[in-house]
């Protein structure tokens, strides 16, 4: 069964796009990684990789999504069946079906955070707030397992509805109205952290390339930055793909969803540590910058509540947008495989990862410590969850690689991208050996981090995988055209 939807618009897929790529990885995770990682030499690393693995990459996803006109999942089973190679080429469906989930999970939490700094920046609670303020307001919000859960499923919701109303009318028409008021509230932000930071420290800071200052693991980082934050291997530009129309150019929509999204990364990174920098503070804070750091930046600066409320209000926007790109490729497969409405799909796909995302709430209170988690896998639930994703994701990247590079034939290739032969080679070059090798990097960078119990864990979950993979192929065999 394959899907009838077409975005409307032809530049919806380029919104869509950048609305899954344009997330908390670029507003959270990118400025926190370069400020520790040594800024410019980081920032140089992470768009080298984009322009020679992420786009590659992210042409062949959207490729293969465009060509199957399927989900994800059931996309895979079709292409694998219509090129008469191996079932287990379906698996690249399920690791990003399973990725989408297992992110929107604790990504859900995460993004809730903004809720409660959206109320306190707007109704003034923190102006004037010291550091040990902010850091202890922190601290007792990821102690608030009822705060958490509140958030967490406000947010889920929310998201939930924007995707059940459907493409046309929740998916497309929400993210026409989402993106653009981002990219102006992010401009403002960047005017106040010109105006009433330090902007010079800022550019000094992340465009001085002194690739000295970065260790092997930074490295590593900012290629696996650059690769997640453009959400390949996870489902989204697969599923997104499926409905692209086929007079869109493949090769001008990723370059230009790779230069608007390094370009957001670069602007938000610029606006962050001016307000920073431009308070006396310290950019190489980790994870709290955005939660602990800007916030206290905020609370120093002449109308730096009101700001500060409409900087959360462009986070949670742009964690939406990533958040609807996350539960797509999971509810269309429920759809077109199960025969369900989309609201029901939908529904199964919320409530299952909301339940889910309990484990990542308590994770930051009731079970930071000694919990079965830790017993088991010796880290919590949100660190075991945050690490599968990090296996899985770069797992899926290679594999559409491989796929677009090795099974796909020439005249499919220049039918959908419909190029000069020399970019086609150039392509192609990428695609099957310069991209492969690079995310075989990203997907090593997490082997050091697997320990005891977690070595048969990952392998239970790429059996089950591939087992669910070609029990599908062989059930649904018939339906295969």
């Amino acid at each position: 069964m394959s899907t009838h939807n077409i975005w409307i618009h032809k530049g919806t897929f380029l919104l869509a796009a950048v609305g899954s790529a344009v997330g908390l990885g670029n507003l959270w995770r990118f400025p926190y990684l370069a400020g520790e990682n040594g800024g410019g030499a980081f920032f140089l690393v992470y768009a080298l990789t984009i322009f020679a693995v992420g786009i590659p990459i992210l042409i062949a996803e959207t490729m293969l999504g465009r060509a199957s006109r399927r989900s994800p999942i059931m996309g895979m089973r079709f292409l694998a069946h219509t090129h008469h190679t191996a079932r287990a080429w379906t698996s690249i469906g399920w690791l990003g079906g399973l990725s989408a989930f297992l992110i929107l999970s604790f990504y859900s939490v995460i993004a809730g955070w903004a809720i409660h700094y959206t109320w306190q920046m707007l109704t003034g609670t923190l102006a004037g707030a010291d550091a040990e303020t902010t850091a202890a307001g922190f601290d007792a919000l990821l102690a608030s397992p009822t705060l958490l859960t509140l958030y967490h499923t406000l947010f889920i919701i929310a998201s939930g509805l924007v995707v059940g109303l459907g493409v046309h009318q929740g998916i497309e028409r929400g993210l026409r109205v989402i993106m653009p008021a981002l990219f102006v509230i992010l401009l403002v932000v960047l005017a106040y952290g010109v105006t009433h930071g330090d902007f010079t420290a800022a550019t000094d800071f992340l465009f001085t390339f002194n690739i000295a200052d970065l260790s092997l693991a930074g490295w590593l980082e900012a290629m696996g930055q650059s690769f997640f934050t453009l959400s390949l291997g996870m489902g989204a530009i697969m599923a997104y793909g499926a409905y692209m129309s086929g007079e869109v150019s493949l090769t001008r929509t990723a370059i230009a969803i790779a230069v608007i999204d390094t370009a957001v990364a670069m602007v938000a990174g610029l606006a962050i540590f001016s307000l920073v920098f431009g308070a006396g503070l310290d950019a190489g804070q980790g994870p709290g910058l955005m939660f602990v750091t800007l916030p206290l930046a905020f609370a120093e600066m002449p109308g730096g509540s009101l700001i500060g409320g409409v900087f959360f209000v462009l986070v949670l926007g742009a964690a939406l947008s990533s958040s609807i790109s996350l539960i797509e490729p999971v509810a269309a497969y429920l759809v077109e495989r199960f025969d369900l409405t989309r609201p029901q799909a939908v529904f199964i796909m919320v409530v299952a990862t909301w339940a889910l995302g309990l484990l990542t709430v308590v994770s930051f209170n009731l079970w930071a410590e000694n919990s079965l988690f830790h017993e088991l896998f010796g880290r919590s639930a949100f660190a075991l969850f945050e690490l599968l994703t990090n296996i899985l994701m770069p797992l899926g990247g290679l594999l559409i690689a491989l796929f677009a590079g090795w099974v796909l034939t020439h005249s499919e290739v220049m039918k959908e991208m419909r190029t000069n032969t020399t970019w086609f080679a150039l392509w192609r070059f990428l695609v099957r050996f310069v991209a492969p090798a690079a995310v075989a990097f990203v997907f090593l960078r997490a082997i050091p981090q697997i320990d005891g119990y977690l070595i048969p864990a990952i392998g239970a979950v790429v059996i089950v995988g591939a087992f669910a993979a070609g029990r599908t192929f062989l059930t649904d065999d018939n339906q295969a055209p």
